[in-house]
C-alpha cells in the first residue's frame, strides 16, 4: 500500500512595521499679525518683574521700562503713543490720562487691585484692563501669619528698643497664638489661604463674607461683621475697595472688638478709618495693629511718608509700605499671568479675564487656513450694530463669530474667509456709526 504523505511547506511571515497614527491631524494655529497698526509698543512702570519683560520681548514688541511710577506731564508724554501700559498700584490712570493715549489697546495691572485705573473711561475708549487677582494670595497670607505672631509677642517694639541699645526682657501681655480666635473679613483667595495656615498654627478661625462660601477645614462663617469682631482676638481684613467697603472699619466697629485684640489691614487703605484706629490704640482698647495699606500713599520710595504722625507714635504697631504681595514668587507669577493675558489680547483678540470689558474668545485660525482674517470690533452697545457689521461681512463666508456686551460697550470677534481687500474691509468697519475701536488680524 502506498501512503500519500502531505508535505506542508512553511511560508515565512513577512514582518510589517507598525506606526502609531492619530485619529486626527492637529494643525498648528496661525500666527496672526495686525493690519493698520504700527509695531506694538509697551510701556512698563513701577519695576514690573523681568518675566513680563522677557515675555513681551519674545513676541517682538518694543518694550520701555521704568522703575518708578509716572505722573503729570511725564506720564502723558510717555503714554501718548503706546499700545500697552503695565503698572502696579502707584500710577494713576485717570480719564484725562487715558483719553490722551490714542493708540492704547490694553492696560495691565500687575497686582490684585484695579482701583488706580478709571475702568469706565478705559472701556469707553475700547481699552481692555487685565489684572492678576490670585497670584500673590500666598504671599499676603504668609505676611499676615508673621504679623499675628509679631503682634502677639510685641516683636516690633522689642526690635526697635534693641536698635536703641535698650534691653527690655518681659513676658507681660505677650502670648502664644495657639488657641486664639482669628476673624477673617472677606473669605476669598487670600482669606481662605490664611484660614488654612492659621488653623495649622492652632488658631480657631471664623469668617464673614457677603457671599455664601464653603468653609475650608474647621473655619466657621458668622452672619454679621459685628458678631465676628466681638469674638475675635485678631481681625484680618481681606476685602476689595468698593463703595460698600470704604470706611467700613471705624469708631463703631473697633468699639465692638474685644479689649486687647488686634486689627490687621492688608486689604485697601480706604477700608480702615485711621483716626479711629489711632484713638483705640492710644486708649489701649486695641493691643496692637498691622497696617500695610493707607488711604494716602507716596508715589515713590524715599522719605515721603508723613501723613499719619500720630500713628507712628502708637505702641505695638507694624507699618509696612504696601508690600503684601511683594515677594519674588508672587511678582514672577503676576508677571507671567498678566503678560500672557495682554499678549493673547494683542495677538488674538482674546479678552477673557478683562475686568472692564466683555469676555470673549474664538478658537484659533489654523495655519493652513488661507485668506481668513480676524475682525475685532469694539462698539457702543446700541441696537442695529450687528446688522451693519453682518451686511459688511455678507460678501464673505463668516467662519465663526462671537459677540458680547458689558454695560455700554460691546465686542465682536469674527473670522472672515476669502478676504482679499483688507483696507476696504477695515475702512468699512471703522465707518460704522457705533465704532469705538477696530482691529483686523491676518
Amino acid at each position: 500500500m502506498v501512503t500519500a504523505t502531505t508535505i506542508v511547506k512553511e511560508i515565512p511571515v513577512q514582518e510589517t512595521k507598525r506606526t502609531r497614527s492619530s485619529s486626527f491631524t492637529q494643525t498648528k494655529p496661525k500666527v496672526l499679525r495686525p493690519f493698520n497698526t504700527n509695531e506694538v509698543k509697551i510701556l512698563l512702570l513701577e519695576n514690573i518683574n523681568e518675566t513680563a519683560i522677557k515675555a513681551f520681548k519674545k513676541q517682538g514688541y518694543q518694550v520701555e521700562t521704568y522703575s518708578k511710577a509716572l505722573a503729570g506731564e511725564e506720564l502723558l508724554e510717555k503714554i501718548r503713543d503706546v499700545h500697552i501700559i503695565g503698572i502696579r498700584s502707584k500710577t494713576k490712570l485717570t480719564k484725562q490720562v487715558i483719553e490722551q493715549a490714542k493708540n492704547l489697546l490694553a492696560i495691565g495691572c500687575f497686582c490684585i487691585g484695579t482701583n488706580q485705573v478709571d475702568l469706565q473711561a478705559a472701556a469707553n475708549q475700547g481699552v481692555a484692563v487685565f489684572n492678576s487677582p490670585f497670584s500673590n494670595s500666598r504671599s499676603v497670607a504668609e505676611l499676615v501669619i508673621g504679623e499675628i505672631i509679631t503682634l502677639a509677642r510685641q516683636l516690633g517694639d522689642r526690635n526697635n528698643e534693641m536698635h536703641q541699645g535698650i534691653w527690655n526682657k518681659l513676658s507681660k501681655n505677650c502670648f502664644e497664638i495657639r488657641g486664639k480666635v482669628l476673624g477673617i473679613v472677606g473669605y476669598g483667595h487670600i482669606g481662605s489661604q490664611l484660614s488654612v495656615l492659621a488653623e495649622a498654627m492652632g488658631m480657631t478661625v471664623y469668617f464673614h463674607d457677603i457671599l455664601q462660601i464653603m468653609p475650608i477645614g474647621q473655619a466657621k462663617p458668622v452672619d454679621s461683621l459685628d458678631e465676628l469682631l466681638a469674638i475675635s482676638d485678631f481681625v484680618s481684613l481681606h476685602v476689595p475697595e468698593t463703595e460698600e467697603t470704604k470706611n467700613m472699619i471705624g469708631d463703631h466697629e473697633i468699639k465692638q472688638m474685644k479689649k486687647g485684640s488686634y486689627l490687621i489691614n492688608n486689604a485697601r487703605g480706604t477700608v480702615v478709618q485711621i483716626p479711629a484706629l489711632i484713638k483705640y490704640l492710644q486708649s489701649g482698647h486695641l493691643a496692637g495693629a498691622a497696617v500695610d495699606v493707607f488711604p494716602q500713599e507716596p508715589a515713590s520710595n524715599g522719605p515721603h511718608f508723613d501723613y499719619y504722625p500720630e500713628l507712628l507714635q502708637c505702641p505695638n504697631v507694624i507699618m509696612t509700605p504696601h508690600i503684601g504681595g511683594s515677594t519674588e514668587e508672587a511678582q514672577r507669577m503676576i508677571g507671567i499671568e498678566v503678560s500672557q493675558a495682554l499678549t493673547k489680547y494683542t495677538n488674538d483678540g482674546t479678552s477673557l479675564n478683562a475686568v472692564n470689558f466683555p469676555e470673549i474668545d474664538l478658537r484659533a485660525i489654523r495655519e493652513d487656513d488661507k485668506n481668513i482674517v480676524r475682525v475685532l470690533h469694539i462698539h457702543q452697545n446700541i441696537p442695529g450694530v450687528l446688522k451693519e457689521l453682518n451686511e459688511i461681512f455678507a460678501d464673505h463666508n463668516v467662519e465663526k463669530q462671537y459677540s458680547d456686551s458689558k454695560g455700554n460697550i460691546a465686542y465682536v470677534m469674527a473670522d472672515i474667509a476669502n478676504v482679499t481687500d483688507l483696507k476696504g474691509l477695515y475702512d468699512a468697519l471703522i465707518a460704522t456709526r457705533a465704532n469705538i475701536q477696530t482691529r483686523i488680524l491676518y
